[in-house]
């Protein structure tokens, strides 16, 4: 357990949160606020974005990754972020996202100009933008790998952890049962591949994210005279001016930084990989759809957890040395427990149930985009090998045993693994950014140029310098021609493409 602890606290350690910041306030700088000034375009692109028998739509794309983005994150882990970092971490997790946005914009749009056609069905993400982007293949393999190792393996863990734990503490169910109901249902699912997993992911993810939100704007509505003190008091710990808070600013840093980056997945890849699987006339609209998706997650989500903790003091807050520093809920541990307290305070016997249901939609969104993820990267590696798909429900019921196991393992060690998984694939990502960003920001400069004529933007790779997007004539031609999604995957197009 405590190797585990020290791994992840080298890959979470002050590097980390300056190359997030760094790259996303570069990318923020040289496509002048992206994630502020085309919000119009993102909401239209989920509303206008078609799918086709290859590519799904850009709003169920939006909806996997957000169902990969809103897990137990948001809820244990912001709970987690103020009981070690107090107050001021929410506004870090603020930042980080708007900063975060920019990066999701950049790593998805860059999934599309290199996504493939595989088995009929589009792939991408940052294995393949490394590999053609970079010419860096071995690079490519660490992150399919290290991806494969966190979504099949240490990710699942404490998002089974998290439903069995609520579930037992709201119903009193033996966590073994609902690892196995959570198992099985995953297998249902996802055995049924990308276009099942994107259905039950649109179908569910407004659902839940809606309900959370209308509980915890009650929860607000109810302590309304509360509400101006507590965004001070946010505000103030952000900087260290909080006398009780002052001299936790780096720990406020570090965790809103933390826990915005493994709720929201900006600049960890995951969400580029369900953006390159969804039907577009150019990589930046399923860039900034997936950008706004970021703002969903943490901006929303995160935010109205956060605020129904905070406006009810359900919360205790531990100093580095693990003394308190706040006690308001004496001998409970920073989790989801926080939450449950918070819609207690309001809806006496409501509280425990409801979080218990909303973690399991948020958790099992989550462990359904892991399944695609770890799918993605595995077809990588195979390249359509004779056995690929066997091997591929291999790891999907490795993926279902892990969720039995870590629905009942200890809750410390289900988070170490998570964050060291998360760590790992998020470092290999960053620093392969790093030198895309002149492929970026020329991809972005060709979507306004055309925005700036009065056109519908449609891409040709070599209008960009990029010469191994071959996929994208075959899309160019059609999409000038028609204006439509690409026909059929039996079609002749299908030989061309490849």
């Amino acid at each position: 357990m405590k190797d585990l602890q020290t791994i992840s606290g080298w890959l979470w350690s002050t590097p980390m949160v300056l190359l997030v910041l760094g790259i996303g306030t570069v990318f923020t700088v040289w496509m002048r606020v992206p994630q502020i000034r085309r919000i119009p375009d993102m909401l239209s692109q989920l509303k206008s974005g078609g799918g086709s028998d290859r590519g799904i739509s850009s709003f169920e794309s939006l909806a996997m990754a957000l169902g990969g983005r809103v897990g137990v994150g948001n809820i244990a882990g912001v709970a987690a972020a103020i009981g070690v970092g107090g107050p001021g971490a929410m506004f870090w997790m603020w930042l980080t996202a708007i900063v975060g946005a920019a990066v999701a914009v950049v790593e998805s749009s860059l999934a599309q100009v290199w996504k493939e056609e595989v088995e009929g069905e589009y792939r991408g993400g940052p294995a393949y933008y490394i590999e053609k982007g970079l010419n860096a293949k071995w690079l490519a393999l660490a992150y399919a790998v290290a991806t494969i190792l966190a979504t099949t393996i240490t990710g699942p863990t404490i998002q089974a952890n998290s439903i069995a734990v609520s579930a037992k503490e709201a119903f009193a169910i033996d966590p073994r049962i609902t690892g196995l109901f959570v198992a099985t249902l995953f297998c249902l699912v996802v055995f049924g591949g990308m276009k099942r997993i994107g259905r039950v992911c649109g179908l569910m993810v407004p659902f839940m994210a809606i309900a959370y939100v209308l509980v915890g704007i009650v929860v607000l509505v109810v302590n309304a005279e509360h509400v101006p003190a507590m965004f001070r008091l946010i505000f103030e710990s952000a900087f260290g001016m909080d006398s009780m808070f002052g001299g936790m600013l780096g720990a406020a840093i570090l965790w809103g930084v933390r826990r915005a980056v493994y709720s929201s997945e900006a600049g960890t890849g995951s969400g580029a990989q369900a953006s390159a699987a969804a039907e577009v006339s150019h990589p930046v609209k399923q860039g900034l759809a997936q950008g706004f998706s970021v703002y969903v997650d943490t901006l929303v989500v995160c935010t109205i957890t956060g605020l129904m903790i905070l406006v009810t003091n359900s919360y205790n807050v531990l100093a580095e040395d693990h003394s308190a520093v706040v006690q308001y809920l004496p001998g409970v541990d920073a989790g989801p427990a926080f939450t449950q307290n918070a819609i207690e305070t309001v809806a006496p016997g409501f509280g425990a149930a409801f979080v218990a249901i909303a973690m399991f939609f948020f958790a099992f969104t989550t462990l359904l985009s892991f399944g695609f993820y770890a799918d993605t990267n595995i077809a990588y590696i195979l390249r359509s090998h004779r056995h690929e798909r066997t091997i591929i429900r291999v790891f999907q019921v490795v993926l279902a045993a892990s969720i039995l196991v870590g629905s009942f393992r200890k809750s410390d060690f289900a988070w170490s693994l998570a964050d060291v998984g998360l760590g790992l694939y998020t470092w290999i990502n960053l620093v392969a950014l790093i030198p895309l960003v002149p492929v970026a920001i020329r991809v972005f400069r060709d979507y306004e140029r055309q925005r700036k004529a009065g056109e519908d933007p449609v891409f040709r790779p070599e209008n960009v310098g990029v010469t191994n997007a071959p996929l994208w004539d075959s899309i160019a031609d059609h999409y000038e021609r028609t204006g439509e999604a690409l026909p059929a995957a039996d079609s002749p197009m299908k030989d061309h493409q490849r």
